[in-house]
């Protein structure tokens, strides 16, 4: 799979949503599905679904996500879809037929190119046509555009009834430190945080930088610049210690060595396990953009992508995945995920579970994102033992 989105003069695997290599491996996805056997389809959205069809009861779904962030790596969403994947095949190669129908997943979107995790939203009737009509990403390129440009229909029906779902399964990498760390080699998550995801503009005035004198500028950097150092006493203040916000992107103009910023966009990602302390996150850093803004005499503009809400994980499938953890004699522990993932998204609607294997260094989203096989195999038999456990 990592062979597509090599991209030449950029480091990483560079898959991101909607993009031809994107596409390219969601139908390299279909080939190697219809090769194990599967019923394979593409939605309007370009969620693929390969189905292992014995019943026309609730499936076991099992899967993750192909897109990348630009220069991400090669393991995060893409280990769990070609896992599920070997499950599957694994089951087959043993000679088993399960009870339940199983289907393996790779959906759209997920790392949030448009806001929000759109496959799984829309697997799940979370999200529809007038979403998808409105949604834009961070350079204003429109969602509905580029599902047309890639021939998917941004009006099609892809929702899902909860009822045809039994359980959701996804293993990844934890992109934390913490499995490492401790020398655990599994983590079970009971818990995702909340994600909101803003996009700040700060509008000054472009001047000349030798000729404006600095008590007569409304210089845009320096209002991202005094919001930055904010962030610290906004998590002392307002958040706690699974409190996380991320300025990740930003742009000025005209951008240019003697000019003074007349503007400043950037994006404001904030985490936490706990919704009203989000809320008071939210609350914290609107009122310190008002405030720098105030100070350099600027305007201001927050557009506010989406807002995901911290998600518990089924209790069931966890004991489960703790009974099939003890059954193999494989360490692991219980924790929270501060990033967000599919099976946030669906415990929302159906028996969801999470699967961690360790992330060397605890890095992700970067092209040294890296996990030993070692490391990887103990999560990936346990996703087979799960998915075998629920389907059979």
């Amino acid at each position: 799979m990592n062979a597509l989105g090599v991209a030449p003069g950029r480091a990483g695997i560079n898959r991101v949503s909607f993009s031809d290599a994107d596409m390219a491996g969601r139908r390299w996805l279909m080939t190697r599905m219809a090769d194990a056997g599967l019923a394979t389809w593409m939605d309007c959205i370009g969620n693929v679904f390969g189905r292992w069809d014995v019943s026309d009861g609730p499936a076991v779904m099992v899967g993750s996500h192909l897109d990348t962030v630009v220069m991400g790596g090669p393991l995060d969403g893409t280990l769990g879809v070609c896992a599920g994947l070997e499950a599957v095949r694994t089951l087959q190669d043993a000679g088993l037929t399960p009870r339940r129908s199983i289907v393996v997943v790779s959906t759209a979107d997920e790392e949030g190119r448009f806001g929000g995790m759109l496959g799984s939203q829309a697997i799940c009737g979370e999200v529809g046509p007038d979403w998808i009509a409105a949604a834009a990403d961070s350079d204003g390129n429109r969602l509905s555009d580029a599902l047309s440009t890639q021939g998917l229909d941004p009006t099609g029906p892809v929702a899902w009834s909860p009822e045809s779902i039994a359980a959701f399964l996804e293993l990844h990498i934890e992109q934390g430190p913490v499995l490492e760390r401790a020398g655990e080699a599994i983590g079970l998550v009971d818990a995702v945080s909340g994600v909101f995801n803003w996009t700040v503009t700060l509008t000054g005035e472009a001047n000349h930088s030798g000729t404006t004198p600095m008590d007569h500028r409304r210089d845009a950097f320096r209002g991202l610049a005094d919001f930055g150092h904010a962030i610290d006493r906004i998590i002392a203040e307002a958040g706690g210690e699974q409190s996380r916000l991320t300025v990740g992107k930003a742009t000025l103009s005209p951008n240019f060595p003697h000019s003074v910023a007349g503007t400043a966009s950037f994006s404001i990602i904030g985490r936490d396990a706990d919704e009203s302390v989000m809320e008071a996150l939210a609350e914290a850093c609107r009122s310190s953009l008002a405030a720098a803004a105030e100070r350099h005499g600027l305007g201001l503009d927050i557009v506010k992508h989406s807002w995901l809400k911290p998600t518990r994980l089924d209790a069931g499938i966890h004991q489960r995945l703790c009974r099939l953890c003890d059954r193999m004699d494989v360490p692991y522990r219980t924790l929270p995920s501060g990033a967000g993932h599919d099976a946030q998204t669906f415990a929302r609607h159906v028996p969801a579970g999470l699967v961690f294997v360790p992330s060397a260094g605890g890095i992700s989203h970067a092209p040294n994102e890296h996990t030993e096989w070692e490391s990887i195999r103990p999560g990936a038999n346990l996703l087979a033992q799960a998915v075998a456990d629920l389907a059979l």
